[in-house]
This record gives structure tokens, C-alpha cells and sequence, in this order.
């Protein structure tokens, strides 16, 4: 026997928390046509000072929580988690915007393999979303489309049903309106099985408590902050590479400039040097962080995680590996053309003018490689540790 326990958490929803409980008890037939054969309904009252509770409490069906002061959206749903009976748990909005008619769509997907099933908003469906909240759930969707390497159309969907077995995978999640981003860009890393069904989404009863500047900060913070703590390379290695690409198109372009005859720099051209140095030392710095961070979190984690900065990896041996040789020839070359630009300097009487933008070189390239070369020392100390216990495993079972 599989039940469904619906949670709707409800904050001074007088106005629309009598028709959703009774949409929701109204799905109980086509529940039991695609398998479900309970259907347990927990309001989770967060503190309201309204009416909400005196009408939720007089409902048949409905098991009334309380909180005596309001934790926020999240809280309230955690507090319907962890009171659920059923084997299957969804949640929605009290405000009506959410159709729970779709429920049995996505408990069928749930019973059909799926871990979390999403009601996507913007996969579709006739929606009455306004357009800044669709524009904002665009971007996040997107967002986490890049950081979970999965294509996702609603990140912060307030309709889901998920395996109970999923909540030791997800938590912990945080107490505000940013559980639901939060809970994708979890699943997502943690290889959780995520799908997502179109549903129409409607206007809302009563007053929208989401602020789009506000809440929409919170999401962004908390989907960054979230994915870093699985795949660090994922942000910093893209902000890096980057930073590492605008440095080399500066650099090819002062080459084909010279090659050009030119043989002066103007305001914009100087800009564009010292943009190249900058660029080119934070860019690998930040990318070897990211790998440096993967590590950690590995070695945090202990089981195997989604990581890398690509889908598949693009080297067969790991990029790292390759810091050492790579920070010592960057180094040479920068003491040599620095070493070689000085001594024409000096024996040739050359002015400056003629050799700065060498010197610059010779400095970006020395720094550069030093940076790899420590690097490249602290990544090994960090890929010992991280197979250490795997190691010592394999030591005490003996060979034999």
C-alpha cells in the first residue's frame, strides 16, 4: 500500500487554505487509479494571525500543525516532512497557484523510478505567472542548468512529490522561500533522480509574500553557495578559464598588433596589458582553487560526488598532474625573457620604452609559474589525503 502525504506549509492564508485542502482531498480517487491508496493532508500553520488556523482545524482530512512562531516556508515544510507517514511526500503552496489535480501525474513518475518529481511551471503548461518571476525562474533555471550540468526548466517549483528515502540525501535545507532551488541544486549533485511534469500555474489568493529583489538574491546565493559545497570547479574553473581566455586574446592581439608594425601603445593599449597580466595571474588562481576546493570536498564527503569542470574530462590525466612542469617552464621563461630584456637594455643603451611591455611578460609568466608550482604541491599533499583511507583499506586485506 503506497501512501501520498501532502504538505502545504500556510502563513496567514485565510483567504485560499480552505479551497486547496479541498482540491487536494478531492484528488484522493485519482489517486487510487494510479496506485495511491492513502492520501494523508498535513497543513503546517506557521504563526498566522489571521483566521488560517481556525479554518484549516475545521476541515475533515486535514491534520493541523502548529508552530507557535513563524519559521518561514522552509521550516514549515520540514516541520510536514518530518511528520509525514506516507512513502511518497508532496508539497504546494496554500495560495492556489499550484494544481493539486496534477498529483497523481506525479506520483506516477515517482513509483516509476523518479526520486523527486517536479510540477514545472515553465516547461509549457498554461501559466499566469507575472513576468518578473518568469524572467527570474528563466535565469535560475538556466543557472542551474550550467552548475548541475542537467537541463532543468523550474528550479524553484512549490509543487513536488519525492521518495521519503530522499530527505537523508537533501538535508540539511534551509528554513526560507530558497528550499526548494536549494533542494534541486542538492538533488542534482547528488545524483538524485530528478524529473520534471509541465502544470499550469494560476494567480495567486491573497498577497504574495515573495519579494522579487530580496528573495531573488537568496536563491542566487544559495544555488552558488549549495554547488560549490559538491563541485568547486564547476564555478571558479569557468570564471578562471575565462579570465584566462580574455588574457590570451589580449596577447594574440598585441602580437598580430606588432607583427602589424606597430610599435606604440596608447591609453587603451596600456589598459589592455595590464587587463592581460591581471586577468592571466587571477585566472589561474582561481581555477587551481576550484580544483584545490574539489579536493576538500571529496575528501568531506567520502563517497563519490558529481564533480569536474566539464561533463566528461578532456585530458586523460587530470590537468593538475600537469601544474608541475607546467609552473616550471612558466617560470623559466619568465626569468629568462625578463633576465634577456634586461641585459639588451643594459649593453644596448636600449630606453624603457623598448623593453617594458617585455619586462611585464617576464613578470606575468614568473608569477604565473609560481602560482602552478605551488599549486601543483598542495593538490598532491590533497590527493594523498583524499586516497588514504582507500589506500589503508586495500593495505589490510593483503594482496593474497
Amino acid at each position: 500500500m503506497t501512501t501520498l502525504s501532502v504538505v502545504i506549509p500556510a502563513y496567514n492564508e485565510e483567504d485560499g487554505i480552505a479551497e486547496i485542502a479541498h482540491r487536494v482531498l478531492a484528488v484522493r480517487d485519482s489517486l487510487r487509479e494510479v496506485g495511491v491508496d492513502g492520501l494523508e493532508l498535513l497543513v503546517v500553520d506557521d504563526g498566522s494571525r489571521d483566521k488560517t488556523v481556525e479554518i484549516a482545524s475545521s476541515i475533515d482530512g486535514v491534520t493541523l500543525i502548529k508552530h507557535p512562531q513563524n519559521k518561514g516556508y522552509g521550516g514549515a515544510l520540514k516541520t510536514g516532512f518530518s511528520q509525514a507517514k506516507g512513502e511518497l511526500i508532496g508539497f504546494l503552496d496554500a495560495d492556489g497557484t499550484y494544481p493539486p489535480e496534477y498529483f497523481p501525474k506525479l506520483c506516477v513518475e515517482a513509483m516509476d523510478g523518479s526520486e523527486i518529481v517536479v510540477g514545472s511551471r515553465m516547461a509549457g503548461a498554461d501559466s499566469q505567472m507575472p513576468l518578473t518571476r518568469r524572467v527570474g525562474n528563466f535565469f535560475f533555471a538556466n543557472l542551474l542548468s550550467i552548475l548541475g550540468r542537467q537541463r532543468i526548466t523550474d528550479s524553484a517549483s512549490g509543487m513536488r512529490v519525492f521518495k521519503k528515502e530522499v530527505l537523508e540525501k537533501i538535508y540539511p535545507l534551509p528554513d526560507g522561500l530558497n528550499l526548494t532551488p536549494v533542494m534541486s541544486t542538492r538533488a542534482l549533485h547528488e545524483q538524485i533522480k530528478m524529473t520534471e511534469i509541465p502544470i499550469p500555474y494560476s494567480e495567486r489568493l491573497g498577497r504574495s509574500k515573495l519579494s522579487v529583489v530580496h528573495d531573488g538574491r537568496l536563491f542566487l546565493e544559495s544555488m552558488i553557495w549549495t554547488a560549490m559545497t559538491y563541485n568547486p570547479v564547476r564555478i571558479l574553473g569557468l570564471v578562471g578559464l575565462a579570465s584566462v581566455i580574455i588574457a590570451a586574446l589580449v596577447m594574440i592581439g598585441l602580437v598580430v598588433a606588432r607583427i602589424g608594425d606597430t610599435t606604440s601603445l596608447g591609453a587603451w593599449g596600456v589598459t589592455a596589458v595590464f587587463t592581460a597580466l591581471i586577468t592571466s595571474v587571477a585566472g589561474i588562481s582561481i581555477f587551481a582553487l576550484g580544483v584545490t576546493f574539489n579536493y576538500m570536498v571529496s575528501i568531506f564527503h567520502k563517497q563519490p560526488i558529481r564533480q569536474g569542470l566539464f561533463r566528461k574530462p578532456i585530458f586523460k590525466t587530470p590537468i593538475n598532474h600537469q601544474f608541475g612542469w607546467i609552473g616550471i617552464l612558466a617560470a623559466v621563461l619568465g626569468i629568462a625573457l625578463g633576465a634577456g630584456s634586461l641585459s639588451l637594455a643594459i649593453s644596448q643603451n636600449w630606453p624603457i620604452q623598448r623593453v617594458w611591455l617585455y619586462l611585464l611578460g617576464s613578470a606575468m609568466s614568473t608569477l604565473v609559474g609560481i602560482q602552478l608550482i605551488i599549486y601543483w604541491v598542495l593538490l598532491r599533499v590533497l590527493e594523498e589525503l583524499s586516497q588514504r583511507e582507500i589506500l589503508a583499506k586495500r593495505d589490510l586485506q593483503g594482496y593474497g
